[in-house]
């Protein structure tokens, strides 16, 4: 038996049946206080699709001084929203002509972009809200990480669960000790594919696409095709791959891993402190040179980390042959999978947590489970956790408290999971030392982990 927690209030609740107990996390009902009356200047690079409402999220508490796309059309129509704000199509002019007038940026563009893009602002000092992944290779988010902290500016990683309640308050019950010691993780996602019966697909339009298109249509006259590769190999124009199906291509996008698993591993991750992986290893569909695959199980293998003990995570995309590649664990209470989610499994019990953003959990243990002592900030529910996000990053550059997802831990979760791609791409275990970001069993692999970008974008 499962009874929904009030909305307003932080409260644990466990109902014991058949020797299992069941917990719900839900709302803090405290905000945060009033934001300073002094306005932090924001440019906001990418401002179609999220990079619009990340845009207005940092509006709301910030003043968008600067706007950037490589779009006119989408930047024409953010224009009409702030009519004050510069317009730019390089966000390169835009940091050097407006330097002196910008203390942040919003990077919202796609994969391959986002540490050209964040690296050369934060080298100038601003502070950056950056959308997940936080890069497209490990090499890169170990340099957002280190450049962070040598220039000593706020950040904050697009997953926008880690600003709810709920899934704040899951960590603080996964680290009290709820289910015990955590030895094993199942995480799954419902990307590439969002009709599996049909076999239809978020980026791609059908599995077998295995190669570049051979048609080269004219760049449309509101784009700038050569702005949009940035940093990646040249290549013409083609609706292929903007602005939707990037994803898919493994020059601009990182596949479904880099899509989802800064959402769904989320709260094992944060929970367990899981840091970097040193083995993973991979199971997958055909592999090629330009896509990613239809489907992956990939396994990774955390440490242990002080007096926790070694974790095997296993992480789940795709479908094969018209079936979803799920976990064989039961989910507790015997329900039917979620399209996506995690299972943690403890030595005293586990926790499920439907869906992406982990603000929800469900545990089953044996006996009573007491509310753990609350040690991380709520962000309260007047608005949502998206734009709570850019509210908690906003804060933190007016000196308030640290973005939960900054760079510190984002640049962890991204580096340890694109290894995922990696181990997918060479078919291999790979070691990996993350003392100095090297795959140190296969020599190959060194340009999967760093990939050497276009002349002119170097970061």
């Amino acid at each position: 038996m499962t009874r929904k927690l009030s909305r307003r209030k932080f409260v644990s609740n466990v109902v014991s049946a058949a020797g299992a107990g069941w917990w719900i996390s839900s709302q803090s009902e405290r905000a945060l206080g009033q934001s300073p009356n002094e306005k932090v200047s924001v440019a906001s690079i990418g401002v179609g699709g999220k990079g619009s409402s990340d845009t207005d999220g940092a509006a709301r508490y910030g003043q968008i001084v600067a706007i950037c796309d490589i779009d006119d059309q989408r930047l024409k129509q953010k224009a009409r929203q702030y009519p004050d704000a510069k317009m730019f199509h390089d966000y390169r002019e835009l940091l050097s002509e407006m330097g002196d007038k910008v203390d942040a940026v919003t990077v919202s563009t796609a994969d391959h972009t986002h540490a050209a893009a964040s690296v050369r602002a934060m080298r100038l000092g601003k502070h950056v809200y950056c959308q997940k992944p936080l890069t497209h290779s490990a090499s890169e988010a170990r340099l957002m990480r280190e450049t962070a902290r040598k220039h000593k500016v706020v950040t904050q990683m697009g997953n926008q669960g880690t600003a709810h309640d709920g899934f704040r308050a899951g960590v603080e019950l996964i680290r009290s000790g709820a289910i015990g010691d955590v030895r094993e993780v199942h995480v799954w996602t419902n990307r590439p594919y969002s009709d599996w019966a049909k076999g239809k697909m978020y980026w791609k339009q059908a599995p077998q696409i295995t190669s570049r298109p051979t048609e080269t249509p004219p760049v449309p006259d509101h784009m700038k095709w050569d702005l949009w590769l940035g940093p990646a190999p040249e290549r013409p124009y083609h609706p292929a791959y903007h602005p939707h199906d990037w994803r898919g291509w493994l020059d601009f996008g990182t596949g479904a891993l880099g899509d989802m698993a800064c959402h769904t591993a989320n709260l094992p991750f944060m929970a367990l402190q899981l840091g970097l992986p040193t083995r993973v290893h991979a199971v997958s569909s055909k592999v090629n040179s330009e896509t990613y695959q239809a489907w992956a199980t990939i396994t990774y293998e955390f440490p242990a980390r002080g007096d926790q003990p070694p974790v095997k995570l296993v992480w789940y995309e795709g479908s094969e042959n018209g079936k979803r590649n799920l976990p064989k664990q039961k989910i507790p209470g015997n329900q039917v999978p979620t399209d996506s989610g995690c299972l943690l499994v403890g030595n005293k019990g586990r926790l499920y947590s439907p869906g992406d953003s982990g603000d929800q959990q469900q545990l089953e243990v044996a006996g009573q489970v007491k509310t753990p002592e609350r040690t991380i900030e709520r962000l309260g529910n007047e608005v949502g956790p998206d734009e709570n996000q850019k509210r908690e990053w906003i804060r933190g550059i007016q000196g308030g408290s640290t973005p939960l997802s900054n760079f510190d831990y984002a640049s962890v979760l991204t580096e340890g999971m694109l290894l995922g791609n990696v181990a997918v791409r060479t078919g291999k275990s790979i070691d990996y030392d993350g003392a100095i970001g090297k795959v140190t069993n296969l020599p190959s692999a060194a340009g999967l982990i760093e990939r050497t970008p276009r002349n002119g974008w170097a970061l």
